[in-house]
């Protein structure tokens, strides 16, 4: 657990989320290895690794080289699931950075805040599939969250992001409605470091709806 000024930001983000069950995966990343990435994680690209913050730790990507990285964590799932955490970013003058949270594996479906384009995005896998107007605050932590869930004949993907350190909101930020089955795979995270400036990630959770 963190310390006390660090609660009310991992309460919130490690909350179970709405009809959410027992978590198959969460890491605040307090007890890895610093200047290392965690053991039990699958590294897709990028240079991840552990780091102090404050009196924490949380994951980082260093600010170049300038692509899209990506790391998998928790178990495989198509479908009736929840991944969540919080992600840190600044812009630099007229440069933004890209981050996001994804499910059913590196072509699944990916929430993404996109600055640059003051928007809250749905990508599977490169393929942009719907954009809602999202503003941003740099230097600061967003809290996100995609679900996936079987709905009829149909799947439905729903996105939640928020100001780290409040509430939830009980209504999808942007959601998407899809008739093609998702396929089974881990949960991501990525980061697209545009503003040449690090990207933190901290309290990844993975849980399977109710």
């Amino acid at each position: 657990m963190k310390p006390s000024r660090f609660l009310p930001l991992a309460w919130f983000a490690f909350a179970a989320p709405l009809g959410a069950a027992e978590p198959l995966y969460k890491n605040d990343f307090e007890a890895a290895e610093v200047n290392k990435a965690p053991a039990d994680v699958m590294i897709m690209a990028g240079s991840f690794a552990v780091k102090p913050d404050g009196a924490g730790k949380v994951l980082e990507l260093p600010g170049e080289p300038l692509d899209t990285f990506g790391m998998l964590f928790g178990p495989s799932a198509k479908e009736d699931i929840s991944a969540s955490g919080r992600f840190h970013g600044t812009k630099q003058g007229r440069k933004f950075p890209t981050f996001g949270i994804s499910l059913n594996g590196v072509g699944g479906y990916r929430l993404q805040v996109s600055p640059a384009k003051q928007q809250l995005e749905f990508v599977k896998g490169d393929e942009p599939k719907l954009g809602v107007p999202f503003v941003w605050a740099s230097d600061s932590w967003t809290a996100l969250r995609i679900t996936v869930r079987k709905d009829g004949a149909g799947w439905v993907i729903e996105g939640r992001a928020w100001p780290a350190g409040s509430p939830e909101p009980a209504e999808p930020t942007i959601k998407l409605e899809e008739k093609a089955e998702p396929t089974a795979g881990r949960a991501g995270i990525w980061g697209s470091p545009y503003a040449g400036t690090a990207i933190r990630f901290d309290d990844l959770l993975l849980a399977p709806l109710k």
